[in-house]
């Protein structure tokens, strides 16, 4: 899987971990950061194709079809925050569906077949 985050310490259900700010990219923007490296860590933003890359540890969050936490995006504020879903024992990694719903079981373009 790569990079990942996990906690050191147990996680209540619909805690904020992070509240991290984003750099917005355009629709053209995107056509070329597809053909980098930085494809695997941005996230879709709104609904005119723009695309943002997260700061903070956003961008390492692996993915889980079940996902013990889900992102939101703040348009106005330009942030992105991870939230727990479920309680999280401590030493276990964070998750998040990069779906955008933490139960979308939609597969993945690394998964789809």
């Amino acid at each position: 899987m790569g990079r990942g985050v996990y906690t050191s310490e147990p996680l209540d259900e619909d805690i904020i971990i992070e509240v991290a700010p984003v750099v917005v990219m355009s629709a053209e923007d995107r056509i070329h950061l597809d053909k980098t490296l930085l494809h695997d860590y941005i996230f879709e933003w709104g609904d005119k194709g723009e695309v943002i890359m997260a700061l903070g540890y956003a961008p390492v969050y692996n993915h889980s079809y079940t996902s013990n936490c889900e992102y939101e995006m703040d348009y106005e504020a330009s942030t992105i925050s991870i939230r727990t879903v479920r309680p999280i024992a401590a030493g276990e990694e964070l998750f998040i569906n990069y779906n955008g719903s933490w139960d979308d079981d939609k597969p993945l373009w690394f998964d789809a077949k």
